[in-house]
């Protein structure tokens, strides 16, 4: 049923298999009426045909003295000689002496009871030497002759069905091939009839790969009203995005500045020896601004998943976070190298993505004794990016508890705990997963699997 419903859900499978039914019944009925018409018309070539060899005999029969029939000649047809050619004839007297074509060879046609009427010819059909006979009777009486001759001439049927035969083989040949061309001339049709829907269809895929912002325009008046409809919404949607982004930015500005007056009243507070109360204000404030990066970091990646034309090239995004992570842990001794091709793409906002690569990066250069590596694979489910660090590493119980929110294995270590925790919510909202596992650098390793653009 589905793959019914499959077959029957394209256009150009439903014009085409119609195309050819219709084109199929169509020659069918032709080949009948044409084949019909053709039959006809040839039956009655056959009898026009024997009506004037019965008219010729009538002219050439006669009568001997002793009342036997005879011909002043032979008729002028010569598939009435010898070798039973299938077209015969017969005079017969009313006394039952018979005169036969030499193409009977002897043998005599086996005439219906009672003999038609003086005057009229009479169409039946009888057994023959070599089949059923199409035959024609009259009866005449040749000049000087005391009585009427019997004349009956015919032809054998098999001989019509033959030239039917072949007519209804080259007929239907003829047709087939007319079918066929038929067939494919609405197929290019259909195809060229559809093509505008192809080229949206195309479109939308440039669009929701990045490679165009719009639906093309130059298209035929039956499919641009639909063009302009998507374009427009394309527009909105991107409108709603940049809204959805700039009152994000907004909020968060408004929301740090008093967390730094805040901060500021904290210190004071502290300076003037009421130390407890300031650290109570401070821890409150550090969670208000954990828990603002971290709603600002997802709201921005809820407005980009799923928009159309999301997509970064992951080397182009990598680069220079790199630069920027070889200038903050270059100092320790930390070097950075990287290992992508450049057409690896994902379907992911390249701000984010390089939030969750930023993470990652500083998460390994912290730990890393010497050296940190980025390699990024084309894999069965997306984009895998592995980044390895030769640290001390983590034990397995912790790879899954470092994500939570907050969480901290080293108080020691510089950071608020969120950086983690940010990148795995980025990396679901756009579908895709992260996780840790131990590195072949001797430290840790950090996954990423992100859907391919």
């Amino acid at each position: 049923m589905r793959a019914s419903a499959g077959l029957w859900s394209s256009f150009r499978t439903r014009l085409i298999i119609g195309a050819i039914i219709w084109i199929t019944a169509g020659m069918a009925v032709s080949g009948v009426v044409l084949s019909e018409l053709f039959r006809a018309h040839v039956t009655q070539q056959f009898d026009d045909e024997l009506h004037g060899h019965a008219a010729e005999l009538a002219a050439l029969a006669g009568v001997r003295p002793d009342g036997a029939p005879e011909i002043h000649r032979r008729l002028s047809d010569p598939r009435f000689l010898p070798h039973r050619s299938g077209f015969y004839w017969q005079l017969s007297s009313a006394d039952g002496q018979r005169l036969v074509s030499p193409s009977l060879e002897g043998a005599a046609l086996v005439l219906g009871v009672p003999a038609p009427a003086p005057g009229h010819e009479r169409h039946s059909f009888i057994q023959g030497p070599t089949g059923e006979l199409r035959l024609v009777e009259r009866i005449v009486t040749p000049p000087g002759a005391a009585a009427p001759l019997r004349i009956a001439i015919g032809s054998d049927e098999r001989l019509l069905n033959e030239v039917l035969a072949r007519f209804n083989r080259t007929l239907a040949l003829s047709l087939s091939f007319i079918a066929l061309g038929l067939i494919f001339a609405a197929g290019a049709q259909i195809w060229f009839g559809l093509r505008p829907l192809a080229r949206v269809r195309e479109a939308l895929a440039a669009v929701r790969s990045g490679q165009a912002h719009s639906l093309p325009e130059d298209l035929p008046s039956e499919v641009r009203p639909l063009a302009a409809d998507l374009n427009a919404l394309l527009e909105a949607n991107s409108e709603m995005l940049r809204r959805a982004r700039t009152q994000a930015g907004n909020l968060g500005h408004a929301l740090k500045t008093p967390l730094a007056i805040l901060a500021d009243e904290a210190e004071r507070l502290n300076t003037a020896g009421q130390g407890e109360a300031a650290g109570v204000l401070q821890t409150q404030i550090e969670r208000m601004r954990r828990q603002i990066d971290f709603q600002m970091a997802r709201a921005r990646a809820a407005a980009s998943h799923g928009t159309p034309g999301i997509a970064c090239e992951v080397g182009a995004v990598v680069t220079p976070v790199l630069s920027a992570m070889r200038r903050l842990h270059g100092p320790r001794g930390v070097s950075f190298e990287a290992d992508i091709a450049e057409t690896l793409q994902v379907a992911m906002d390249p701000l984010d993505l390089g939030e969750v690569i930023a993470n990652l990066l500083d998460n390994a250069g912290k730990w890393a004794t010497g050296q940190v590596k980025v390699t990024a694979v084309t894999a069965r489910d997306g984009i895998k990016i592995c980044i390895d660090d030769d640290g001390a590493g983590l034990p397995p119980e912790a790879w899954e508890l470092v994500f939570d929110i907050g969480e901290r294995l080293d108080e020691q270590a510089p950071g608020s705990g969120l950086g983690l925790a940010i990148v795995r919510d980025l990396v679901t909202l756009y579908g895709g997963r992260v996780w840790l596992e131990a590195s072949q650098m001797s430290g840790l390793r950090a996954c990423l699997l992100l859907p391919r653009a």
